[in-house]
């Protein structure tokens, strides 16, 4: 209260403070008298209220609430052991030699899963041969009659891209002409996986399980772990290979020249004649090219 000029008292309200934001929600606090402990005051809602099972939830029935059993493990090998797996074949792939070498590493480490009696793998390049690898104690006259052929699991899968799989391979009506071979060489069935070296070659990864019906589930889930695995390793290999075959082919043009006393592109085209006339690749003739020069001039 305050007095005027006149000397009247006149009572004078506070003015309000505003309360932050951040405090508001503070406010929305009541104190029951019976134990002092805080509870929240929820607004009402504008509107009518639903009347039947207000309370309850649309739909929901009476009594405690269910819920759904937690799933089971899921199927399939562990990822730790498919980490080893492609660790295993990354390390040995990168430290072989040749494309050839790694092939056979390849089917090595394929034919060494559970329940596995062979695996076979296949590249088809652009122009040149086939190119074969395989591991396991059967099916050699298998793979020979197909790829002699050039009718099978594995070549199909190549030529298609898409997993070929057969149940009874002596039976299967899509290869005939194996079914005999796929008796004599004691193989029952087949996964054959695709494998797609970029810009040089396809191919497959032909799996053989020990008994007839489909491949079982984990193997094949870590064999095409594999198989895609080894895609990009046998990319790096190729492009390897073709780095130092190129530097070959350079030191043996540079031969033919000094030879023949010839240009460039004729040496060239010598090289890639006598490759041709010899069923080799041009690296393989450059090599022997170069090896040969260098002998002579010991």
């Amino acid at each position: 209260m305050i007095a005027d000029r006149r000397g009247n008292i006149r009572r004078v309200s506070a003015p309000k403070r505003r309360v932050p934001a951040a405090q508001r929600g503070a406010r929305l606090t009541r104190r029951t008298p019976e134990d002092g402990a805080t509870s929240p005051v929820i607004p009402r809602r504008s509107g009518k209220r639903s009347g039947k099972g207000s309370g309850r939830r649309s739909g929901q029935r009476g009594g405690p609430a269910r819920h759904a059993a937690p799933p089971g493990p899921a199927a399939g090998p562990h990822p730790v052991e498919i980490a080893g797996h492609l660790h295993e074949l990354t390390v040995r792939l990168l430290a072989a030699d040749s494309l050839t070498q790694a092939l056979d590493r390849l089917a090595a480490a394929t034919a060494a899963l559970p329940g596995v009696v062979r695996c076979s793998v296949v590249l088809i390049g652009e122009g040149g041969p086939l190119t074969e690898a395989a591991a396991g104690p059967a099916g050699e006259t298998f793979d020979r009659l197909q790829y002699a052929d050039s009718s099978g699991p594995g070549l199909e899968a190549a030529r298609t891209r898409t997993v070929v799989t057969a149940a009874d391979l002596a039976a299967d009506q899509r290869w005939p002409e194996l079914w005999d071979a796929a008796r004599a060489d004691g193989l029952r069935a087949v996964a054959a996986i695709p494998l797609d070296v970029r810009r040089t070659a396809v191919g497959a990864v032909s799996v053989y399980p020990d008994r007839p019906g489909d491949l079982d589930p984990e193997v094949m889930v870590t064999a095409m772990a594999l198989a895609g695995q080894a895609e990009v390793l046998l990319g790096e290999l190729r492009r390897r290979e073709a780095l130092t075959e190129g530097a070959e082919v350079d030191r043996a043009v540079g031969v033919i020249i000094a030879q023949r006393g010839c240009g460039v592109q004729e040496a060239y085209a010598v090289l890639q004649e006598s490759a041709q006339r010899l069923g080799l690749d041009r690296g393989t003739i450059a090599a022997r090219l170069v090896t040969a020069a260098a002998r002579n001039a010991e």
